[in-house]
């Protein structure tokens, strides 16, 4: 579609922006979540122990190591547990985009270009992923700046992708076409998991490819996303250079900086999504290393509770879009936060698989819901602006801080404990002070949309 304004609420461009969510969740699922961690954590493991044991590794994986050691890698000389290493890494791109984000934004918004920007941080993510196919814990640095890259594509491109629901549909459209792009997402990345299991369990072919088949699922989907979406949505044309685009971004501060209710969101905001993303981000380790498993099921044990995950998490989106619209926006987020805290705290105390899967299926049925309302909520509640990109950019920016501060945080509390239990317990305290803003977000503000279920 060429440069033209969109018109609010047309199927066809809803359909194709929601189909972005089914392109790039493959990323969250196989590499954030499922196939990589738990591919990771083998990897190095088994390479720890051929050097622990001084025996090649065919052998050394077979042995077992004594309970006091912790398995290390060396990382530009430093040694570090492959946990924590993975969680700095993490923290280190997530830093990279909230730096980035504002100040790409304000020059798409200014030139019109977020489908440029999208397409280009898609492709960047894409091939970062296809990158990991080369994975080798002796060469670390290489793989863990894949991983890196992979995260700064990925994320970067939600800030533009996010930008275009409030110019695609009306504020009372918000909550179900959000929650239909995070159902798509479980949906479309579980079905590629389960297409990468088949690849690994049954035809015993090699993990890595699973890395490139999200790279091409990801590229390959996200065409139907581009064949909808207009270039330019108010046809803007700039008339001087890009760095105009940084004093649009300034503009859009100033105006942030007046409203009320916008800016007390968005400071819940921070403290709730901060837990929510450590948690999802984390889990998979957590669960590998803290939980008893029969060691012939442990993978398949960890696969299952992320599918059962992903089922219960399409479902949560859908039953927390409904609540929202009977009983509001920030009450359906309060309700959900006071969830979270009480995963977080039974999280230290679960030992086995059948704990764990309870605790999977409640982490499902918030997990989704609790992203496509904080989503919609933060689009409803945006002034009348052009600068849609500039605005979620202050949303992508207070997550990815979040984000640094939860797994940074969360690193730090198990190399000082030497258990990821505390880690787990400490992220509480993230939900409990976002639940605490959450009460002092005003019900209307003068000059925002107003209604649509959010009091």
């Amino acid at each position: 579609m060429s440069t033209s304004a969109i018109k609010k609420g047309d199927k066809k461009i809803i359909k194709g922006w929601v189909f972005y969510d089914w392109a790039n969740s493959v990323y969250n699922l196989v590499i954030s979540s499922a196939i990589f961690p738990i591919f990771y954590d083998t990897v190095t493991t088994n390479y720890f122990k051929a050097q622990y044991f001084k025996k090649d590794i065919a052998i050394a994986k077979e042995m077992k190591l004594p309970d006091n050691v912790e398995v290390m890698v060396d990382f530009f000389g430093t040694k570090l547990s492959n946990s924590v290493l993975m969680s700095f890494v993490l923290s280190a791109s997530f830093l990279v985009v909230s730096i980035l984000s504002p100040l790409l934004s304000g020059i798409a918004d200014y030139t019109g270009s977020k489908k440029k920007f999208l397409k280009f941080f898609c492709y960047f993510g894409s091939i970062s992923c296809i990158s990991l196919y080369w994975f080798n814990p002796a060469y670390i640095e290489f793989g863990m700046f894949s991983l890196f890259l992979a995260s700064i594509g990925f994320w970067n491109s939600l800030v533009f992708y996010n930008s275009f629901l409030p110019e695609i549909a009306e504020p009372e459209e918000h909550d179900k076409i959000s929650a239909k792009g995070f159902s798509m997402g479980y949906i479309g990345s579980m079905i590629l998991l389960i297409l990468c299991l088949i690849w690994i369990q049954v035809l015993k072919l090699p993990v890595h490819w699973c890395f490139v088949f999200v790279g091409l699922w990801w590229i390959g989907f996200s065409q139907l996303t581009y064949r909808v979406l207009p270039n330019n949505v108010y046809g803007r044309k700039p008339k001087a250079g890009l760095w105009r685009g940084f004093r649009e971004l300034g503009f859009v501060f100033k105006e942030f900086k007046q409203t009320h209710r916008l800016k007390r969101y968005l400071f819940a905001f921070f403290f709730f999504n901060t837990g929510v993303q450590t948690v999802m981000l984390m889990a998979t380790i957590f669960a590998k290393k803290e939980i008893k498993w029969p060691n012939e099921n442990e993978s398949s044990g960890l696969i299952i509770a992320i599918l059962l995950i992903q089922i219960l998490g399409a479902f949560g989106a859908f039953l927390m879009s409904r609540l929202s619209n009977i009983i509001g926006n920030i009450k359906t987020l309060i309700l959900t936060v006071i969830i979270w805290l009480g995963i977080c705290y039974a999280a230290f105390f679960i030992t086995t698989p059948f704990q764990f899967y309870v605790l999977a299926s409640f982490v499902g049925l918030v997990m989704g819901g609790i992203q496509a309302i904080a989503r919609s909520t933060y689009s409803k509640f945006l002034p009348e602006t052009r600068s849609h990109a500039s605005y979620f950019s202050f949303y992508d920016a207070t997550e990815k801080i979040g984000i640094v501060l939860g797994t940074f945080f969360f690193g730090i509390v198990e190399h000082l404990t030497h258990s990821m239990r505390f880690s787990v317990v400490s992220v509480a305290g993230f939900f409990f002070i976002g639940l605490l803003l959450l009460f002092f977000v005003p019900k209307n503000e003068k000059g925002l949309i107003k209604g649509y279920g959010l009091d």
